[in-house]
């Protein structure tokens, strides 16, 4: 009897369960088949002010609907959302307040990603960018997704090298670089381009983002403002996607990668040749991107308190007292700078005769005079400690750049009460297309890292609502060389696993 009434209390369970499944079916349905809806819009925001301008600067806007989900991605080619740059701390608030307002979108929704360039822009060009998010929704349309990748490794290089010492130095258009006898090895790229296209529902492209790591400064300031690479990979990419077509430059992690050749003075700087190699391997690379099945649109935001820097003050004394050392190391020497060139071309060109041909030494050797061969050794040793003169001068100037940029930021620690800093980590999913955004110059080696322990698809960017200075690895923070990652950094070393935590807990909840 036992038995027969529990069988009779399963069914009776299986029934109501089954009766839930088919009320709640039509739903489910219905949620898995709500589209993806995209619209796009952009407009120059150069500066009228520019004295001078290579190509112009742009903010875009893609908006994204999904249900009850609204959703805007805004890239600007500025150096700054915030922080530095005419680009306001304000400007975000501004434009997040009013795309409440109309078309309703969440604050937390508004992700703002600035290129890096040093383009000069508008400084009250709010007004634009949120009527050019009005616009972009006003455009919307159903949208179909795909996302890839590519890899692109001959635009990028490490701007930081590992001297023989152990310490590190990097490269800037500021002060001299290591020199060649120094180097002992280099630092990585990431030559990965994570990919994601928006297809209208007739197969013509609507936008297409593209992530990818280095700085945009390849174009110097005497060019004239200029949006650097990107706007020209950008260009190359919408001629091959078509008129219709919008390309979204989102910078990834780097913090430490410079344009390759960057320091390069036997050529013009030139922006457009590394735009052209990126936007073609993109291009190429657009066949191969994978279709998904489900374009589910996710969102989370959250505040992350990043603990700010409390050793900026023993910073500035060691690197005070490095640079001691080094005023300390100068020699004295006979010889200027005059007298030295001529005399380091001789014993270069001809390190055994340099003062005379090898006539001259042999006579002398056979009347037993050495006055070619004494004066030889006097004036090696002269050009010897002129040359260590040099290489401390360089290494002066390096610490001199840095000490000023760790002296800017021990002000701005000691004018702030708070003891943190509370940055805006977002994280977006569309189909299984993951970025994660964090507002700072995070440095190559903290993505290459996460993308190994991340899901596959998983992209990061920096640079977004808002700027945080430098964000180096613990390693690099605590280098002896002083480059400017460790120095023009205001965060303390255990930054960097508080935001690798932080990552992987808010991707797990998309």
């Amino acid at each position: 009897m036992r038995t027969y009434r529990h069988s009779i209390v399963i069914c009776a369970s299986l029934s109501i369960t089954i009766q839930l499944i088919l009320c709640l079916l039509p739903r489910i349905t219905q949620a898995a088949q709500v589209g993806l809806f995209a619209g796009v819009a952009k407009a120059d925001i150069t500066s009228p002010a520019a004295t001078k301008v290579h190509d112009p600067c742009f903010a875009k806007v893609l908006a994204l609907k999904q249900g009850e989900t609204s959703a805007v991605l805004i890239t600007v080619d500025a150096v700054a959302i915030g922080g530095i740059g005419p680009i306001g701390d304000a400007f975000l608030g501004t434009v997040r307040a009013e795309l409440a307002k109309d078309p309703g979108i969440a604050a937390e929704n508004v992700l703002m990603v600035a290129s890096h360039c040093h383009g000069v822009v508008r400084s009250d060009c709010e007004s634009t960018v949120i009527d050019l998010a009005r616009q972009a929704f006003r455009n919307l349309e159903q949208v179909k997704v795909s996302r890839g990748s590519c890899s692109e490794k001959r635009i990028s290089e490490n701007r930081r090298v590992v001297l023989k010492d152990g310490s590190q130095v990097d490269m800037r258009r500021a002060y001299s670089f290591a020199w060649d006898n120094e180097i002992d090895s280099i630092g990585p790229i990431d030559p990965q381009v994570g990919l994601l296209k928006l297809d209208r529902l007739d197969g013509k492209t609507l936008a297409l983002i593209y992530n990818f790591a280095c700085h945009p400064i390849m174009n110097p300031p005497s060019k004239g403002s200029s949006a650097d690479f990107p706007s020209v990979a950008s260009k190359l990419i919408e001629q091959g996607l078509g008129p219709q077509a919008m390309a979204f430059f989102v910078q990834g992690c780097g913090g430490d990668i410079n344009p390759v050749q960057y320091k390069e003075i036997t050529q013009p700087a030139n922006a457009e040749t590394l735009g052209n190699l990126l936007g073609s391997s993109i291009v190429q690379a657009l066949p191969t991107l994978s279709p998904q099945a489900e374009s589910t649109l996710a969102i989370r935001s959250r505040n992350v308190p990043i603990p700010r820097a409390d050793d900026i003050e023993s910073r500035i004394q060691r690197l005070e007292q490095a640079r001691l050392r080094l005023v300390e190391s100068l020699k004295s020497t006979n010889i200027n700078f005059k007298a030295f060139v001529p005399l380091l071309i001789q014993q270069r060109l001809s390190p055994e005769f340099p003062s005379a041909s090898a006539q001259a030494y042999l006579h002398q050797q056979q009347q037993g005079l050495e006055d070619l061969t004494i004066a030889d050794a006097d004036k090696r040793e002269q050009v010897e400690a002129y040359l260590s003169n040099i290489q401390a001068m360089e290494q002066i100037t390096r610490l001199n750049t840095n000490l000023s940029l760790l002296k800017m930021h021990l002000g701005k620690v000691k004018q702030s009460p708070l003891p943190t800093i509370n940055c805006q980590m977002c994280a977006w999913r569309i189909g299984d297309f993951r970025l994660v955004t964090f507002p700072g110059e995070l440095t190559v080696e903290i993505g290459l890292k996460l993308k190994k322990e991340l899901p596959k698809n998983s992209y990061v960017a920096g640079y977004a609502n808002g700027y945080v200075h430098y964000l180096p690895t613990v390693e690099q923070r605590g280098n002896t060389g002083f480059a400017q990652e460790d120095c023009d950094c205001m965060v303390a070393p255990q930054w960097q696993r508080i935001f690798e935590e932080s990552v992987k807990e808010i991707l797990s909840g998309l």
